[in-house]
């Protein structure tokens, strides 16, 4: 492959997480030459989504804590008298304290028919008793060879890694329960249509019957191929950045996406659903009436509160919490705003985060449903591969499983130069934008990194059972105890394919106090039970069933000062791995901060021209346009969607 590549690029970027991708995306836009490499066997880094066999894969590379790629030629001897080599690293260490543990019936009579998924086997998993296991226990077993999902990982990591199975977009979508997902462009390549109709929601209802429902590993694994689980854990605010660029950019072609239904509330052991819109609020049994006008007044007072300083002045200084306690809201009230509307801390959020955070919520609500937040359909991670397609159609050049060796700097000018590849092939280039994780301990020795905690559970019901069973929700559990946080808890249902029908994915997300089994299985805990054979006998069992659950602790590099780095060129620029936050505004404010830098003053992933306006120049195309005009069809469709996109806008407000 090396000899294949270009010797020049204008910039080069290492890493296909969200920012990276975004950033390469508009520099290729512009007319830059993009070179996109990965170490990696799968797009997106931590932001990825993988098959539940990808995932079993992936957990056993980090148990390895192997190197991604085999050995490299000395690039040592590449290095001049006049430069210096920066060597990055090849481990990844942004993940740590990985447990597993399965819960469903283990039949191992059952044959396992996914291509490429990891046959059951009790070094896996931990028992439902286990409870003091070591970490190697929770992962397969050494001798079980990954070098056959090392080429499957990329088809498996989403069923639309292929662009011309690119979705379309579907803003409308507020429920999946009388929608077929299995149409054309939606189906995966290596799936039967027969088998993929088995996920597609229907309007029937869908009553439980304990008795027969019966869910086991092996089930799981044999489904797994259909439905795709996420690393990191985010909702798209429907008027955040993210929306607002997909649309502006026209990479929404690439993606379809669901509205969260519900927005749930934890209180007094009990889970609850919380009104959010004018209409929910007033049909709400769960407010008086003087409720209700208490909290419409307060709500119309948030949206615009600036208007109004001095109803808040004085209180700046103070905890949202304290402040909500001064206005003219019971208890109950002042549990919903904080909790569930402003998503805010108790003890850490000031009156003015607790303001704005209250306004945007009101601001997106209505744009695509009654909630303000939107799910990609096959998970978070097909958002960097949207990106990564979008500077693919305009001249980027991709390579996964394409390993840098160093960065070359200049000693007289302290930039780097070019890098130094798995090949020993130099890459010349301006501008070089690397992921956090790809550089080495002694230029991170500065970096004081947090950490969040992430578990991720597959149950057999939801939290909140009502008469549809396709559900999206969105849970906040407070923080009990001084020195630890809230709990965010994201339950999604089949029709966003992230889950086998019958059965419910849910993340739960905070920032780490200490290790994630330790930080989340308390409100495990309250939330759920494990699933054992004897309870599915008893049909009065209250809470949800824990079939599979994993627990571990992702790196959380955003918001470091590049000054933290030693010795960074000033050429190079860091891109950072997901946050802890819900939406995905740091990643697109990092991009465009990194793309000025590079392309100042240029505009920032512009729209594709319309193939119908694209003018022929000489005897050729301009490269720009050549691409353009390999895609009409998709232009011209995008065009449309975006119009019906504001027109929804306009019919829902």
């Amino acid at each position: 492959m090396a000899d294949t590549l270009p010797s020049e690029f204008d910039v080069i970027v290492i890493g296909t997480g969200l920012p990276e991708s975004i950033t390469a995306a508009a520099c290729s836009r512009s007319g830059r030459r993009v070179l996109h490499v990965d170490s990696r066997s799968y797009y997106g880094g931590n932001w990825a989504s993988f098959s539940f066999s990808g995932l079993l894969s992936w957990l056993k590379e980090y148990q390895e804590n192997s190197d991604i790629v085999s050995d490299s030629p000395v690039w040592q001897d590449q290095i001049l008298e006049n430069e210096e080599a920066i060597a990055l690293s090849r481990k990844d260490k942004t993940i740590q304290h990985v447990e597993v543990f399965c819960y469903a019936s283990q039949d191992l009579n059952e044959d396992v028919e996914e291509a490429g998924a990891l046959q059951k086997n009790h070094a896996l998993v931990t028992s439902a008793n286990s409870t003091e296991a070591s970490d190697s226990a929770f992962l397969p077993t050494e001798d079980e060879s990954l070098s056959t999902m090392s080429c499957e990982m990329l088809t498996e990591q989403t069923p639309s890694s292929d662009p011309e199975n690119a979705l379309e977009v579907n803003g409308a979508e507020v429920t999946g329960e009388k929608e077929n997902h299995c149409d054309d462009k939606t189906c995966v390549p290596s799936t039967s249509a027969e088998d993929m109709s088995e996920n597609v929601p229907i309007a029937e209802d869908t009553t439980e019957q304990p008795k027969k429902n019966i869910i086991t590993y092996s089930q799981i694994i044999k489904e797994g191929r259909r439905f795709n689980i996420d690393l990191v854990s985010k909702l798209l605010y429907s008027r955040g950045l993210l929306i607002d660029l997909l649309i502006k950019s026209n990479v929404s072609r690439y993606a379809e996406f669901k509205n969260i239904t519900r927005i749930l509330a934890f209180r007094e052991g009990q889970v609850e659903q919380v009104p959010c819109s004018r209409a929910d609020v007033f049909n709400s049994k769960q407010l008086t009436m003087v409720e209700k006008r208490m909290l419409m007044k307060f709500l119309t007072f948030c949206m615009e509160y600036e208007k109004y300083p001095d109803e808040y002045k004085g209180y700046e200084e103070i905890t949202f919490y304290e402040y909500l306690k001064t206005q003219k809201l019971t208890p109950n009230l002042q549990y919903i705003v904080l909790h569930s509307i402003a998503m805010t801390s108790e003890t850490t959020s000031s009156t003015m985060d607790g303001l704005k955070a209250t306004k945007n919520f009101l601001h997106c609500l209505g744009r695509y449903g009654n909630t303000p937040f939107l799910f990609p359909l096959y998970g978070q991670g097909e958002l960097p591969q949207c990106f990564c397609r979008m500077c693919a159609v305009f001249g980027g050049i991709y390579c996964l499983r394409h390993s840098v060796q160093c960065l070359v700097v200049d000693k007289e000018s302290r930039k780097c130069k070019a890098i130094i590849d798995q090949f020993g092939q130099r890459i010349i280039s301006e501008h070089f934008l690397v992921e956090d994780s790809y550089f080495s301990e002694n230029m991170c020795s500065r970096v004081q990194y947090r950490q969040i905690s992430r578990a991720v559970l597959i149950t057999d019901r939801s939290v909140l059972k009502t008469d549809s069973d396709q559900q999206i929700s969105i849970l906040t559990v407070p923080a009990e105890e001084p020195g630890t946080f809230a709990v965010r808890v994201i339950e999604l249902c089949s029709s966003t394919m992230t889950c086998m029908k019958g059965t419910y994915l849910v993340h739960l997300t905070c920032t780490s106090s200490k290790t994630a089994r330790e930080d989340l299985e308390p409100v495990v805990q309250k939330l759920f039970i494990p699933y054992t054979e004897m309870e599915i006998e008893n049909e009065q069992v209250e809470k949800p069933r824990i079939l599979w659950a994993l627990y571990f602790n992702m790196r959380d590099s955003s918001d470091i000062s590049r000054s933290c780095y030693s010795d960074l060129p000033s050429n190079v620029y860091v891109c950072s791995g997901p946050d802890c936050g819900l939406g995905n505004d740091n990643a697109v404010k990092q991009a465009e901060t990194l793309f000025q830098e590079i392309c100042p003053n240029e505009d920032f992933c512009p729209p594709p021209p319309n193939p119908e306006d694209i003018v022929l120049d000489g005897d050729g195309l301009q490269p720009e346009t050549s691409e353009s005009s390999a895609i009409p069809e998709a232009n011209s469709e995008t065009f449309e969607e975006s119009t019906n996109l504001g027109n929804l806008e306009e019919s829902s407000e």
